[in-house]
């Protein structure tokens, strides 16, 4: 048995997408009994890029023979999907589900912002977009589009945001690296705020030191001149 038909049947009959590392785990659990199958003994070690280069393999086949179906990789996991000139009949035989309301043409320009330049702060959005976006951001963050993903290292360390695996379904999209070009957006440049000045790792103070030499150049300074009050008087 060739790889790839095992994989066309273990996706065909599985209840959601498959990721690569599933479909490893599920070749590396077969029969461990002696009298198994020498096909099934090979693949208990196969490798990532071997299954990859078999699941595309499969979609150029699909492809190829013009089925009403296909294989697709979104978000990173695997699944048979039906060509979209199919969906009336498919809506009369399951019905249609009821789905969030779309995303308003705001919405879709901060998420835009986000995909391209992410990770970037809530201030870095703004600055590009030239409005404020917390309700923007509170409407991608409940629908799970877009999550924090760490901190900037800068003044107050406030977090960065970067989009989710539910946004790559949304958008059908099997990584970021798959979405349309941007080159004048990924241009914008966005200014950043200046870093804390720190004594050590983690700890946003000025060194003792320079404070000392602070103290020591204003006691040098001269006086400033009086209000023109006092030197009227």
């Amino acid at each position: 048995m060739e790889l790839k038909f095992i994989l066309e049947s273990l996706l065909f009959s599985a209840q959601k997408p498959l990721s690569v590392k599933e479909l490893r785990d599920v070749l590396a659990a077969g029969p461990e009994h002696d009298d198994a199958d020498s096909t099934v003994k090979s693949l208990k070690k196969v490798k990532d890029s071997e299954l990859t280069a078999a699941l595309e393999q499969l979609t150029s086949e699909h492809e190829a023979a013009g089925r009403s179906y296909r294989l697709a990789c979104v978000a990173g996991s695997w699944q048979f999907v039906t060509q979209p000139e199919y969906a009336p009949w498919l809506r009369a035989l399951v019905g249609v589900k009821a789905r969030p309301p779309r995303l308003s043409q705001p919405a879709l320009e901060t998420l835009a912002i986000i995909a391209y330049r992410q990770p970037l702060t809530r201030a870095e959005i703004e600055q590009i977009r030239g409005v404020n976006v917390d309700g923007t951001m509170q409407t991608l963050t409940e629908r799970g589009l877009v999550e924090a993903v760490g901190r900037a290292e800068v003044v107050g360390r406030p977090p960065t945001y970067g989009t989710t695996t539910l946004f790559l379904e949304y958008f059908g999209l099997a990584k970021l690296e798959d979405l349309p070009a941007a080159d004048e957006l990924r241009r914008i440049v966005v200014e950043k705020p200046p870093s804390p000045v720190t004594a050590d790792a983690g700890l946003a103070t000025t060194p003792p030191e320079q404070l000392k030499q602070g103290e020591q150049s204003a006691a040098a300074a001269p006086d400033a001149p009086a209000p023109a009050q006092e030197a009227a008087k």
